[in-house]
Parts: structure tokens; sequence; C-alpha cells
């Protein structure tokens, strides 16, 4: 798409990773928890602000993904902080404990944290998780 800004590309390339591996995507506008087990839903908002991606598996919140543009791959540990931020804040309309999975993303580059693991640090990853996988974990 012509005349997009880095960020809107990142997301562009996110996009087609995640339905690369399953995810569905929506829009915050457009939010249907029940059309698949694994959806992500852009823009959702927080109490903090709005999250980049917020990841729902079976209609549970499970994930974020703090988008950022392509410059910013060397420096993705940089943003753990806000990535922690949206992981604990609580999501419009939900009860929610903090999310177990955090990632940011350019779209070329993507970091991993399960924070269900204490000893696990933050690892590259080449995709976003399968859903698949997670709904036999």
């Amino acid at each position: 798409m012509p005349n997009q800004n880095p960020e809107q590309l990142a997301r562009d390339e996110i996009d087609k990773q995640l339905k690369a591996c399953g995810w569905i995507i929506q829009s915050k506008n457009q939010i249907n928890l029940n059309a698949g087990f694994g959806v992500a839903v852009r823009e959702y908002q927080t109490d903090i602000g709005p999250a980049d991606y917020v990841l729902f598996i079976d209609k549970k919140p499970v994930g974020i993904i703090e988008a950022k543009r392509s410059e910013e791959g060397v420096h993705l540990t940089m943003h753990e902080e806000q990535t922690e931020g949206y992981r604990t804040a609580r999501l419009k309309y939900l009860d929610n404990e903090p999310l177990y999975f955090g990632y940011e993303s350019t779209g070329d580059v993507t970091r991993f944290t399960d924070y269900r693991d204490k000893n696990q640090g933050q690892d590259l990853c080449l995709l976003f998780i399968v859903r698949k996988l997670l709904r036999n974990g």
C-alpha cells in the first residue's frame, strides 16, 4: 500500500504472519470472539490505552503484541516495559488476570516472553505461536 508509515508497514507484516499461523484478525470495532479458536484484535482498549494487538484463545485473552517500526528491531528489548504494562492492564469489558504472553515485533523481528515461566527470558522467534499448539497444550 502506498504512503504507509513505518508502523503501518510493520502491522501489515504482523497481520500476514498471524494469518499464516491460523489467527483470525479483527478490528476493535468489530470484535467477534466466537469467530474462531484464535482471535487477534487490533487496537484493543485497555485501562492504559490501546494495545496494538490482544490475542484471544477460546475467547480468553492470553497475550499482547506490541508492534514497532522496522528500525526498532535492534532495540526491541527497550520496549519490554510497554508490553508488560499492556499485559498487566485491565482490558475493556473484561475482568482479566495478567496475560501469559508478550511479543514485541517489527514484522521482521519478533521477541517472545512466556510470563508463566519465571526462568525464561525473552526469546527471538520466527513466527507467532500457532494457535493449534495452544489448543492441545
